[in-house]
């Protein structure tokens, strides 16, 4: 067991000159952690009455924390449609079915162990080493907790690395266990690769990018008018006390770093910026995701986030092809090997309602879904310091009618959206 050891003459033992600690501050949680909200439990209901109510991109699910069992449903009903009975045409036995589409989403224990030294590790240094130990889990799982969303909702982890990254490659073998539940990439139909002016629907097209397919705000028009046209969109955010929410829908769309300066080169940059400011104002308070670096483009809210989910030519990525939409079977695909030098791919995410499903059990030390412990051992003179979360998190997918009366699998509330980036 690595051991925290402050040894005599150690560089941060005490010195009559010490007199400041420096922290390493590494990434923290990003704008994810403001796209969260609580279930409603008549909000389906609502829904299907057409009626507004709030609805975010990250949805809680606090079911496995009130009963036991570390599994919880989800469950989707379509919503009725076709033609009317007319006159005095019988209607006995006439009636639609109500047609349901189930997933599940499983939690675990996840934990984070750091050894604050013992007695004399302490003695030797004026940084009171249990304080700073507890510091670093609370930094530790934030970070955690939006990488997990952002592999999630991305459909995959991509191969930016860093020390502030606390999930592994997905060709590690502990990247299946961290993640709990199986990281799904795009549905065809949800899955969009920029080529030229145009948005190409399936992830194949990571074959054939080129360094001028970057992200413009034109393509944000053009998924704007592809949203429109969906028979089922995703469905709209609703931040809460959005008096426009009915009248002018938004739509949020998590740009990375470079996809984000790219955008900022576009000519129309004052307009881009305006709009967020101008929409924000319908809110009755303003809502921390309009506090960041942010614009907006015809309904959709462009919020620039701290990671990336990047693939570099050559590199291979899971997706769903047009002849496997129906099954939802993932296939092996390699980004452009002769991709120009200095360029890669990253992928930005359109999210809409209830995009991700974030299910919380209790832990036995706080019976909470967060909680933290420590430990004396050595005959009380060494310190360990825990912190643990029981969740799961699942992007939301069901099988949804494509309008010939055929269910497809579809990523009920985020659209993948893959561009050339220069690194």
């Amino acid at each position: 067991m690595a051991e925290t050891n402050v040894a005599s003459g150690s560089s941060v033992a005490v010195k009559h000159y010490s007199a400041a600690l420096f922290a390493n501050t590494l990434k923290g949680a990003s704008s994810i952690e403001n796209l969260s909200g609580p279930v409603e439990p008549s909000a389906a209901m609502e829904k299907i009455a057409g009626q507004t109510e709030p609805g975010m991109p990250i949805v809680r699910i606090d079911n496995l924390m009130k009963s036991a069992g570390d599994i919880v449903s989800l469950d989707l009903v379509d919503t009725v449609s076709g033609e009317p009975l007319m006159g005095d045409v019988n209607r006995e036995g006439k009636g639609d079915p109500l047609s349901f589409s189930s997933m599940e989403i499983k939690i675990n224990l996840s934990s984070k162990v750091i050894d604050a030294g013992g007695s004399m590790s302490q003695q030797r240094t004026k940084h009171q080493l249990r304080e700073i130990a507890l510091a670093q889990l609370s930094g530790y799982f934030p970070r955690l907790d939006t990488q997990e969303s952002l592999v999630h909702l991305a459909g995959a982890r991509g191969s930016q690395t860093g020390t502030d990254w606390t999930i592994p490659l997905q060709t590690s073998n502990k990247f299946a266990d961290i993640m709990v539940n199986p990281v799904k990439a795009p549905t065809y139909n949800r899955h969009f690769v920029v080529n030229g002016a145009n948005l190409t629907a399936g992830g194949q097209q990571l074959g054939s990018i080129v360094s001028t397919d970057m992200l413009k705000l034109s393509h944000l028009d053009v998924l704007r008018k592809r949203l429109d046209d969906m028979d089922q969109p995703l469905q709209s955010v609703k931040l809460p006390g959005d008096r426009a929410a009915q009248t002018s829908k938004m739509w949020i769309f998590l740009a990375t770093p470079n996809q984000y300066s790219v955008l900022l080169t576009e000519g129309s940059l004052r307009a881009f910026q305006q709009n967020a400011m101008n929409r924000s104002a319908y809110l009755d308070t303003r809502h921390p995701l309009f506090a960041g670096e942010v614009g907006m483009w015809n309904g959709i809210l462009v919020i620039k986030n701290e990671r990336a989910i990047r693939f570099m030519p050559g590199e291979n990525t899971s997706i769903v092809t047009a002849a496997n939409a129906p099954t939802a079977t993932e296939t092996s695909q390699a980004v452009n090997g002769s991709l120009t030098s200095g360029y890669a791919v990253e992928r930005g995410l359109l999210l809409g309602a209830q995009a991700l499903g974030v299910a919380y059990g209790k832990t036995k030390v706080s019976g909470m879904q967060f909680g933290w412990k420590e430990h004396w051992y050595n005959f009380e003179s060494n310190l360990e310091v825990m912190g643990e979360k029981v969740c799961g998190k699942s992007k939301v997918r069901f099988s949804v009618d494509d309008g010939t009366g055929t269910k497809v699998p579809t990523d009920f509330g985020v659209i993948a959206v893959d561009s050339a980036i220069p690194l």
